[in-house]
């Protein structure tokens, strides 16, 4: 069945616990949405620390979303007391030691304040289980990618069955208009073989003219097969019938943009139709043909 490329899934979990086993632990949030897009396109947005993970996160939603802007946002809160700081005493220790032989310093004009001891080179160090925190972030991600991604195609799913009806509905609708068109065709021939033959009559009877047969039937000949859309019919029915095989596929391959060019197709196929006829009865029926293909096509931008 097709999807929408229209969609919203997010998951959240918390690994471990707070210090000394109080309730805490690191927190991990996920978000993910998708837009209408002609082609595949990822916008990640991940905690700095996590940026490592940011090729294999757009990768995996390769795998799942086949179409479509993707936006995911990722988040994560740790309170287990695990990312804080270390501060280094040896350092800390040696720049007090130098600011207090300042003269300032010694005789009491200036305080040393610690705060922004701090944010001198060397004094903070990150803490030493980086790989660690990295690879569980890694783990837990995956996961949550997992059901995010299984939460968005089934939205993207429940889009796509209302795309399916309604296109469906257009289709049925062309189809019924093309019957009419192929039905009326015929009539269109003898209508101006009939009106050909009248004015005929009418110019011998006021000029006095002489019409050879031959000649009426080599201008009948001449308008059949410059109005003929015999042709033209039987592919508007091909396009139809590919279009149906399509919508009915679900062996969950992308066929939006395969649904775009027949659109097109079934358009071409459809001005071919009214450019050659100019029955009004076939006039009005591909107006409305016209009409429902235009619809089809909006739809099917958003058909992944």
């Amino acid at each position: 069945m097709i999807r929408s490329m229209t969609g919203f899934g997010d998951a959240s979990m918390t690994v471990g616990s707070g210090p000394q086993g109080s309730p805490g632990g690191v927190h991990y949030f996920i978000e993910v949405r998708s837009l209408n897009s002609k082609y595949f396109k990822a916008i990640i947005r991940l905690p700095e620390q996590f940026q490592a993970l940011e090729a294999e996160i757009e990768s995996e939603l390769r795998r799942r979303l086949g179409r479509g802007s993707v936006f995911l946002s990722a988040q994560c809160s740790d309170s287990s007391g695990e990312t804080g700081y270390t501060i280094n005493d040896k350092a800390l220790s040696a720049y007090i030691e130098q600011l207090k032989r300042l003269p300032q310093v010694q005789s009491g004009q200036v305080k040393v304040d610690l705060g922004p001891l701090l944010a001198l080179p060397g004094v903070l160090l990150p803490p030493a289980n980086e790989e660690e925190r990295l690879e569980r972030a890694r783990q837990a991600l995956t996961k949550l990618l997992a059901q995010a991604c299984d939460r968005l195609i089934a939205m993207r799913g429940r889009e796509g069955a209302a795309l399916r009806t309604d296109l469906l509905q257009r289709r049925d609708a062309i189809a019924d208009r093309l019957r009419h068109i192929s039905a009326r065709a015929p009539d269109t021939l003898l209508e101006y073989e009939r009106r050909l033959k009248l004015r005929i009559d009418t110019m011998i009877n006021e000029a006095g003219l002489k019409v050879e047969p031959a000649d009426v039937v080599r201008e009948i000949a001449v308008y059949a097969e410059r109005t003929d859309i015999t042709e033209e019919i039987t592919r508007l029915s091909g396009h139809i019938e590919q279009f149906t095989q399509l919508l009915e596929r679900d062996d969950g391959k992308p066929v939006g943009r395969t649904l775009d060019f027949l659109s097109q197709e079934m358009l071409r196929e459809a001005n071919t139709i009214a450019s050659k006829c100019a029955d009004s009865e076939i006039s009005r029926h591909i107006v409305e043909v016209k009409g429902e293909i235009d619809r089809i096509k909006e739809q099917v931008q958003n058909v992944e």
